[in-house]
């Protein structure tokens, strides 16, 4: 679950991954530091032996390699327009291309690029051929055919859209024209601008990348003439396409939705950072290494395939570097419940004391609990602990075919009723204050609106985390919602015995940030030949879980395609769901760059409970924006006590705090948990303890 981001032809380290980029996209709170300086051509004379010329080769590939990271910057969004901004004073902002002053550092031409020892690359290039062969087969072993049929359903329904898109046009050719002309005018601009470059003008460029996109971060994509020409060419034409789509006349919202889609993964495609001519970082490590990189990169593309099955996992992780209840999942706790969907963990306490009312978390079951706890530098768990709270969390199970027919209403009786009765055998306590994050936070309302309807006042307050209940604008999910896509989806489940696919939630994912969760890896790991580094969110982000059909069908169609929640017309326990019934306090958390759950789309629940609401929007995004410790001070959060009907109205006139939203959700849920008791020990009430945390059900792996 992400938002929109471009990669990186060379990802960083672990722990600037921590800070600064994020599998939802959120943007980054510091710029990179900037070490090292470019590197020099190593030596090749007609003397110098095979071994010399590797080393040399090497050498240059390493200091290059410095050299990129030197020039590497993140940018740092606007708080409230959530827009890049330079940060660069406005000589910065303006400056031109290179000039008369530095025609040298800015045409240079291929010193840094070695020349190769061609019989080493030969070698390592037929041994990237083999493994790139291995591959292939595999992927055509591939027996499943689920895969199959979805595959030529999504290239017929790419079709079908894309030629909605080129009616438009044929209905009217002069805005085909057009659109033509305003291509090549770009083009004539581009080669005139070269012109006047290579004759020593100052040039200021034509089309620069977002400051957020990484693809460009090599300094010869600015500095080497060759490659500048190759990436604003692109830019001009990515953004052409993406323009006709939005140009098109006699589109409806979704197809429109749609087109902008699949035009954006075919423009990720096809740029020239995916490729190892046309990517000057690749470049130079093939020819520093003799092509050894591309030999690496081939074997990780078949280890890929084969650890699939003859489909394509892509890796973005070192998964062998963590090991739930080692080093992540790592806060102190017991199993003391468990039914078909749910094991509930209580937590141990770290204080003498804790507030009367015990917290329960509700996390979302399209992925695991754990995000919730990854270390105990960013666990929101560990962090209500050690603010003296007793809390309980849901880890659901991982279904297989056996929970095929669980509903949407079983994940209510069996997840939050059953819950709350679980925490009061377990503490004395009938009433709690309950947190559900993203499809968590759904299930949280559809429950309060039931119980509201039922008279039952079990829960004192409510804090949802990036939760959606009304869907009329949606994140980027809408654009595989719709009757078609919905039955497609269905049909696979059944052939599969009745469940979705771990895989196939993990592949939507990554494809709505396809640049910074797919080629990126694809740069990395197949051309450049490196390992993927260890990194906690994106190991939890390959932990994929399966979807019982039942639950997933009512969802996608109640709640995406219909909107039914929202209008009061879900039924759920032969109850008609009225979200204005809910008049217990709630604490609404968006995040401003959240795709999968827009800060806009959040915010209609102020227009829908009837109880106090505090709303805030959190900076980066539906993980980062969640998932912010105050120790990392990090982001921004803001708040605004009006409720205007626009939520960029709200953001507008909201004011802003630096850092994380938790300690304001503190203070918010602390005036509603009471005073003060001894702390609970899990098992000393009237639930025994079944096992250690983090429990059994969150280490079932989606082997599909």
């Amino acid at each position: 679950m992400t938002d929109t981001a471009t990669s990186s032809s060379k990802p960083a380290t672990a722990s600037e991954k921590a800070d600064k980029t994020t599998p939802d996209g959120g943007q980054p709170g510091k710029q990179a530091a900037k070490p090292g300086k470019s590197a020099k051509s190593a030596s090749t004379g007609k003397s110098a032996s095979k071994k010399k010329t590797t080393a040399a080769g090497k050498k240059a590939a390493g200091k290059s390699t410095a050299k990129a990271e030197k020039k590497a910057e993140v940018a740092k969004p606007d708080a409230k327009t959530g827009q890049s901004t330079s940060g660069g004073t406005k000589s910065d902002q303006t400056k031109s291309g290179p000039g008369k002053d530095e025609p040298k550092a800015a045409n240079r031409a291929f010193q840094d690029y070695p020349i190769p020892d061609m019989a080493e690359m030969a070698i390592n290039l037929l041994q990237a051929a083999t493994y790139g062969q291995k591959a292939a087969r595999l992927l055509m072993k591939n027996e499943d055919s689920t895969d199959f049929g979805g595959a030529m359903s999504d290239l017929r329904r790419i079709g079908e859209t894309m030629m909605e898109v080129a009616s438009g046009y044929m209905r009217d050719p002069f805005k085909f024209v057009e659109a033509q002309a305003a291509l090549w005018e770009g083009y004539f601009n581009l080669a005139n601008a070269v012109t006047r470059r290579m004759m020593g003008e100052p040039v200021a460029p034509l089309a620069e990348p977002a400051r957020s996109d990484k693809r460009f971060r090599d300094p010869d994509w600015q500095e080497n003439l060759v490659f500048d020409v190759m990436k604003q060419a692109y830019l001009l034409t990515a953004k052409w396409l993406v323009d006709q789509v939005e140009q098109t006349d006699g589109l409806d919202k979704h197809t429109r939705q749609k087109a902008d889609f699949y035009m954006r993964q075919l423009s990720n495609a096809i740029s020239p950072s995916n490729f190892p001519v046309t990517n000057p970082e690749i470049l130079r490590t093939t020819l520093a290494t003799n092509a050894e990189n591309l030999a690496k990169g081939m074997k990780h593309l078949f280890e890929d395939v084969d650890r699939g099955h003859g489909k394509l996992q892509i890796q973005q992780t070192d998964m062998s570097a963590f090991e739930l209840g080692k080093n992540i999942a790592l806060t102190p706790g017991k199993v003391v419940y468990q039914n078909d969907l749910m094991q509930l963990i209580q937590y141990e306490p770290t204080t003498e004391t804790a507030h009367k009312t015990p917290l329960l978390i509700f996390p979302p079951w399209i992925n695991k609990y754990y995000i919730l706890d990854l270390t105990p530098q960013k666990s929101l768990i560990k962090y209500c602990v050690d603010n003296g709270y007793t809390v309980f969390v849901a880890s659901w199970v991982n279904p297989d075919a056996h929970l095929a027919m669980k509903s949407f209403e079983d994940y209510m009786y069996e997840g939050v009723y059953a819950a709350l009765d679980a925490v009061e055998q377990a503490t004395g306590e009938k009433e709690v204050n309950a947190v559900g994050y993203c499809i968590g936070g759904t299930l949280l309302a559809c429950s309060l609106a039931h119980m509201a309807a039922k008279g039952d006042t079990r829960i004192k307050s409510a804090t949802f985390l990036v939760a959606q209940v009304d869907f009329s604008e949606a994140g980027d999910l809408q654009v595989f919602i719709d009757e078609d896509q919905i039955s497609e989806i269905e049909k696979a489940m059944k052939q599969k015995g009745g469940y979705l696919k771990g895989s196939t939630m993990a592949n939507t994912f990554n494809m709505l940030r396809s640049n910074d969760l797919i080629w990126n890896y694809v740069v990395n790991n197949y051309m450049l030949g490196r390992e993927p580094m260890p990194f906690d969110i994106l190991y939890w982000n390959a932990d994929a879980t399966r979807l019982p059909a039942a639950m997933h069908v009512f969802y996608m169609r109640q709640c995406y395609l219909e909107n039914r929640l929202s209008r009061g017309e879900m039924e759920l326990g032969g109850v008609k769901l009225d979200l204005t019934k809910i008049s217990i306090p709630t604490y609404l958390q968006s995040s401003r760059e959240d795709h999968i759950s827009p800060f806009n789309s959040v915010y209609k629940a102020t227009r829908l409970f009837s109880g106090p609401v505090r709303f805030i929007v959190a900076g980066s995004g539906h993980i980062a924006g969640v998932i912010n410790p105050p120790l990392a001070n990090k982001y921004y959060y803001l708040t605004n006590d009006e409720f205007p009907e626009s939520p960029y109205v709200w953001a507008d006139s909201a004011e802003q705090h630096p850092g994380s939203w938790w300690p304001d959700w503190q203070e918010w849920l602390g005036e509603k948990s009471g005073d003060m008791v001894p702390a609970r020990v899990p098992g000393d009430g009237k639930l025994k303890v079944l096992e250690e945390a983090p429990g059994s059900y969150v280490t079932v792996k989606s082997e599909d």
